[in-house]
């Protein structure tokens, strides 16, 4: 109905500038905390940094799908995430895209997508008290869980993201010390854990209303998160960037407006914690048969 919509395929121009941008971002305010007291070192970590790395890690997602450059340089976007990747303090990008590729082809498959938490999480996980410590351990849980349901071969791009991450975090030790390092990864734990943007991890798939397997969110902090509150209009059209992902809404706001969504992520972390209907196994989990040749 909508053809203008393929236009929006395809490589997002900006991206590599405002990625670069942040990570050079990162790289200063590593100067700038090597030599404060422990306890700012944890504050800017939790308040600034944390919010950037939370930042790169969608910005991660996004180069996933090719769009910092295009699926005809398909290694240009590997290469890219790594650089996205050096300030969140751990290998993270190359592992990402070999999972991610699964959550799109086979959304909710036991076994298959790994953002579907485990049974134990969700036998264990259902208290208000546990579900905080759930969110608090949410980025351990994502980083293991792969390990446990579906492990994949280590492939030559995870080895090649490993050795260019230890190698940044080496020459940041080497020149300001111990604290921006853990300026940097404390950051990302934290804020990938009880922090209100990372109640997009749960406004996603988390089903809040029978039936309903995936929500978008439209507020002011898709401005910080490239725009990973579109989150329908991501599943439905994977290779448009999430720059352009608000136009998707507005050229077809007939098919989106009509749909449950979330207003506020906080407010999807709130009811998280203190709904009994919802917690780790308010997932829609499903069944794929898969060819021998898959």
């Amino acid at each position: 109905k909508y053809p203008e919509i393929k236009t929006l395929m395809g490589p997002d121009p900006q991206l590599k500038w405002v990625v670069s941008g942040m990570v050079l971002t990162q790289l200063v305010a590593c100067y700038l905390v090597h030599n404060l007291h422990w306890k700012w070192v944890f504050f800017w970590a939790y308040a600034f940094g944390g919010c950037i790395n939370h930042s790169l890690t969608l910005a991660i997602h996004d180069i996933s799908h090719n769009v910092a450059f295009g699926n005809k340089r398909a290694k240009w976007n590997r290469w890219f995430a790594m650089w996205a990747n050096l300030p969140i303090g751990l290998p993270y990008s190359a592992s990402f895209k070999k999972y991610h590729i699964d959550h799109h082809r086979y959304l909710g498959g036991d076994q298959l997508d790994v953002d579907i938490p485990t049974d134990l999480e969700g036998w264990f996980f259902w208290t208000p008290a546990r579900k905080v410590l759930w969110l608090f351990l949410q980025p351990f849980f994502y980083a293991l869980r792969p390990l446990v349901v579906n492990p994949k071969p280590v492939g030559l791009m995870e080895i090649q993201n490993t050795v260019v991450q230890l190698l940044a975090d080496a020459i940041i030790f080497y020149f300001w010390g111990l604290k921006p390092i853990v300026y940097l990864i404390a950051g990302s734990i934290l804020c990938l854990g009880i922090h209100p943007i990372s109640g997009h991890f749960i406004a996603e798939h988390y089903m809040f209303l029978k039936g309903h397997e995936t929500y978008s969110y439209y507020g002011s902090l898709n401005l910080i998160t490239f725009n990973v509150g579109y989150h329908m209009e991501h599943h439905d059209f994977p290779s448009i960037p999430g720059s352009k992902l608000p136009q998707v809404k507005k050229i077809a706001a007939e098919y989106y407006d009509s749909l449950p969504q979330h207003t506020s992520w906080f407010r999807v972390l709130w009811d998280f914690v203190f709904d009994d209907s919802i917690g780790p196994y308010a997932r829609i989990k499903r069944e794929y048969k898969l060819s021998k040749l898959e």
